[in-house]
């Protein structure tokens, strides 16, 4: 059956389990190499296709199908984007979008004239390639937690115009083929066009606004799980087929569905629905685009090619890169971005198709530019990791912000976070003359309108320590949520001023073994009272008195303080038999109150005691 399947190009079961074994194996070792999971379903789709291992002769068939992860991928973002956030955009998506596109466009055709092309091919060439792959841009976004940051915020702005570009490039090549003496004449007039796009968007508006919360709560009345996620998936395709029945992008229908369902009392449900499906059929789609990659066709014309795909990204990078500067955005910012766009996208191999369908380039140059963009999309991981390893960090802005001078504090605080915040009340309820410092720009800014008075500088260096009054602090708090950077300031503070007490927050047991070794006078896992004072309120919803629970808190302070002591001794996996677990059935602790001889209790847990004997 997989056979016959092989011989008329569809695609079996042998197919499928081919196809899952190529992403498993791949994604995980391009993790793990750092070179991200894109790049290594790429690898995987050209490793399998019709120019690797022959396992798919037909990249197509897989291609229409994982074409639908894009799909729901923009309806995902468009789950984050709620209308009143999608309209701040407006500016970005309209203003910073069409400068991208015009710039991006007009450079690269004149590089493909200069090259010898006709003007009408050059400028088809240009716009295919200008429009950058939004499934690749947005994953790398989302690997590196940047989607939803400002600078993200404009790179989606970006993508959505390219999206809605698509359907004027259209029409642009039925217009274009006129001047080559083309066969393809426009199907249906110009206002024509505009108006099945303009009534598909009002469609999907429509039964968004008014139809879809009243459908999804008659199914969630019914309980029926499936149903729910079937009506998922009907929202997202729906709105994709009406987009492409009105010559638009699907992945703008379904984006568009999404926004009008973000404030939605199910939108949550819907997103639990959808990102199986999508995170596989991403998956898929990235590995049709490397079966798709033309080897003979590279292999024959590689210069040509090679040089391409240098030519258009690097140029394509300094034409982003000068629009982000023009559009008042930092260098840090604009070379992200330019990192980001400098490649071509699965929109241009629709524009390319289009385009020799109607004359307007022929199959020698749809090839080769259809290579080019393949191979741009599958360096542009590599693009974007260079960028961030090699770039120079950007420089903080202390406008408004003092730097650490002549501090005299008897106790210094080194960072100010959550954490930090709270130890600094009991301190300052009992009149200590603090001292603060902190990295972080905004945190400080932050700080100052709750009337706290905290210095920039970085504890890990001995010049900052000396400024911020390290040699006469009494106790110097380490309060950072990096541990090897609280390890590097411990290693300082015990060398340069010995006679400061050092009370350090620690990440985890491992960390807290370090800094004990490392000599400090106290360390404390960050998380480790907030647990107990949690548990505690739990027995007591529980039902447990309030002498039960004290008890019990102090029996598991005391057996966790045993075990990191033999821990300490032994390692990290000694003392694994007083961890309580969930696995076996230990023998019942008797509770009783541990008052041992010499030892007294936790203060909390002695006045939760006492006051429970009074009651």
């Amino acid at each position: 059956m997989a056979g016959e399947a092989v011989a008329d190009g569809g695609v079996g079961l042998g197919h499928a389990v081919a196809l899952l074994t190529a992403g498993v194996i791949a994604a995980p070792v391009f993790l793990r190499l750092g070179l991200g999971s894109v790049l290594g379903y790429l690898a995987a789709g050209l490793a399998i296709g019709p120019y690797g291992l022959r396992v798919i002769s037909d990249p197509e068939a897989i291609l229409h199908v994982a074409e639908l992860g894009v799909v729901m991928f923009l309806f995902l973002i468009g789950l984050e984007m709620r209308p009143a956030k999608l309209w701040a955009l407006r500016r970005d998506i309209f203003g910073l979008g069409f400068a991208h596109v015009l710039a991006c466009g007009a450079i690269l055709t004149a590089i493909g004239v200069a090259w010898g092309l006709p003007w009408q091919a050059a400028l088809i060439a240009a716009l295919g390639f200008a429009l950058s792959s939004t499934a690749v841009i947005m994953k790398m976004l989302a690997d590196a937690g940047e989607s939803s940051s400002p600078a993200g915020q404009r790179a989606v702005a970006i993508l959505l115009f390219e999206d809605l570009s698509i359907v004027p490039l259209l029409a642009l090549v039925a217009v274009l083929a006129s001047f080559v003496g083309g066969d393809a004449a426009p199907t249906q007039p110009w206002w024509q066009s505009a108006g099945l796009a303009i009534a598909a968007i009002a469609g999907v508006f429509a039964l968004g606004r008014w139809a879809l919360n009243p459908l999804f709560a008659l199914l969630a009345r019914s309980g029926a799980r499936e149903v729910m996620t079937a009506a998922a998936l009907l929202v997202v395709l729906g709105a994709a087929l009406a987009m492409d029945w009105g010559g638009l992008s699907m992945a703008m229908g379904a984006f568009l569905a999404g926004v009008l369902l973000s404030e939605s009392s199910f939108r949550h449900q819907l997103e639990a629905d959808v990102e199986p499906f999508r995170g596989l059929l991403l998956g898929l789609f990235f590995m049709s685009v490397g079966m798709s990659l033309n080897v003979p066709l590279v292999l024959s014309d590689w210069r040509i090619i090679a040089l391409g795909v240098v030519v258009f990204m690097a140029a394509q990078g300094l034409a982003v890169y000068g629009v982000a500067r023009a559009f008042k955005a930092d260098h840090s910012e604009a070379l992200q971005r330019a990192a980001h766009f400098a490649q071509g996208g699965e929109f241009a191999f629709v524009l390319y198709a289009a385009a020799l369908a109607a004359g307007v380039i022929d199959a020698r140059i749809a090839s080769i530019m259809t290579a080019i963009v393949i191979l741009s999309m599958a360096l542009a991981p590599l693009v974007v990791m260079a960028q961030r390893r090699l770039a120079p960090k950007a420089e903080t802005s202390l406008d408004g912000v003092e730097e650490a001078r002549d501090l005299t504090g008897r106790v210094l605080f080194i960072g100010f976070g959550r954490f930090a915040q709270v130890v600094s009340q009991t301190l300052l309820a009992r009149g200590v003359d603090i001292s603060l410092i902190e990295t972080d720009v905004e945190m400080i800014k932050a700080a100052a309108n709750f009337g706290f008075k905290v210095y920039y500088g970085d504890g890990a260096r001995l010049d900052v320590l000396r400024a911020s009054g390290a040699e006469t602090a009494e106790a110097i708090l380490i309060c950072v949520d990096k541990p090897e950077t609280t390890d590097r300031i411990v290693a300082l503070v015990k060398s340069e001023f010995p006679h400061a007490k050092i009370f350090a927050r620690s990440f985890d047991r491992g960390h807290s073994m370090r800094l004990v070794k490392a000599g400090v006078d106290y360390q404390l896992r960050e998380l480790l009272e907030s647990s107990l004072t949690f548990s505690g309120a739990v027995l007591r919803d529980l039902g447990f008195s309030d002498i039960e629970i004290a008890e019990t808190i102090e029996e598991v302070r005391e057996r966790d303080a045993e075990r990191f002591e033999m821990q300490l001794a032994g390692g990290i996996e000694a003392g694994r038999g007083l961890f309580r677990n969930n696995t076996t059935t230990p023998q019942p602790t008797p509770f009783t109150v541990p008052r041992r001889e010499g030892r007294a209790l936790n203060p909390e847990a002695e006045d939760l005691i006492g006051e429970a004997e009074e009651a």
